[in-house]
């Protein structure tokens, strides 16, 4: 027995080795395998979905959950950056699902499935800190209304973690505190045939990350040909600055003028949304002004996850 403990310590790998920088690849290939490349296909909240996953601080939605009498909130993020708590019945018994978790795994779709389905049947007062789905996890389109549009509540701080009328203790209040003085003032740009075009102000600048549903490769090329002609821009006070890959899709992202209100960059979104629109119905290839446009663009991506 000795010597077979021998040889297997003889045949791990040492610590920063060619041999365990492998192994780490491969697991690392084989994780990312099995992540969903786009966890949230086919809900019609999709993309807002993706922002208060990623970037959006402090936002809330109820969820239509057919088989469940009680009402479930879809949230951003909860204090500690738990799955799910439901609150106790005298402080009003509601039950709400964090998309930023701390503890979070390959699917977030399947972590929100199991975080509302714990929901639906937890008691008051009690906590989930993390979500651990199975085999026996349902499909997160089984326990939510995919076709359920996402109505969403943007706050302007987390003073939302407290029930009303619920007793606060020192550190509670101190961690509200902390979370409000971190939050970057945010809102969700309201404009018919605009989805999920999020304003933030993060302080020397302002900028809208534009969440879009389309294929990433279509997309793509569509950026690369407004760019070429000149038109990937929301007018005077604005630069493109650059996108980001997340979940499966494309996040347009541009710099603002800090003085100028959300609402106020409606116009340039609905006329740059029809320039992609035109884009993305051209068939053929891209002409050389367009490939070196989608190469500059490709340059300046960046793949959060």
């Amino acid at each position: 027995m000795g010597t077979v403990g021998r040889r297997n310590r003889h045949n791990e790998p040492k610590p920063g080795s060619k041999r365990q920088a492998k192994i780490a690849a491969r697991a690392a290939e084989r994780e990312e395998l099995r992540v969903e490349p786009r966890p949230f296909a086919g809900f019609a909240g999709e993309c807002d979905m993706v922002a208060m996953r990623e970037f959006v601080p402090s936002a809330t939605a109820r969820l239509t959950t057919p088989g469940t009498e009680r009402e479930i909130t879809l949230a951003t993020v909860l204090p500690g950056a738990i799955a799910g708590l439901v609150r106790d019945e005298d402080l009003g018994g509601d039950a709400l699902v964090g998309l930023q978790v701390q503890v979070h795994g390959p699917n977030p779709a399947d972590d929100l499935a199991y975080a509302v389905e714990w929901a639906a049947r937890a008691g008051g007062g009690e906590t989930l800190n993390s979500a651990v789905p199975g085999q026996a996890t349902p499909a997160l389109a089984d326990v939510v209304d995919k076709d359920a549009p996402l109505r969403i509540r943007v706050h302007d701080d987390f003073s939302w973690w407290l029930a009303e009328g619920a007793q606060v203790s020192p550190e509670i209040a101190q961690a509200v505190k902390n979370a409000d003085e971190v939050m970057m003032p945010s809102a969700r740009i309201e404009a018919e045939g605009i989805e999920a075009a999020w304003w933030v102000d993060a302080g020397e600048k302002a900028h809208i990350r534009w969440v879009r549903p389309e294929d990433e490769d279509a997309l793509f090329d569509a950026l690369a040909r407004v760019h070429a002609a000149g038109g990937l821009h929301l007018g005077e006070g604005s630069r493109f600055a650059g996108s980001f890959r997340t979940h499966g899709v494309l996040v347009p992202v541009f710099d603002l003028d800090t003085e100028m209100h959300h609402q106020e960059w409606v116009p340039a979104l609905s006329e740059l949304d029809a320039r992609l629109t035109e884009a993305l119905s051209r068939e053929g290839s891209l002409s050389s002004d367009e490939r070196s446009s989608r190469d500059g663009l490709r340059a300046r991506q960046v793949t959060l996850r």
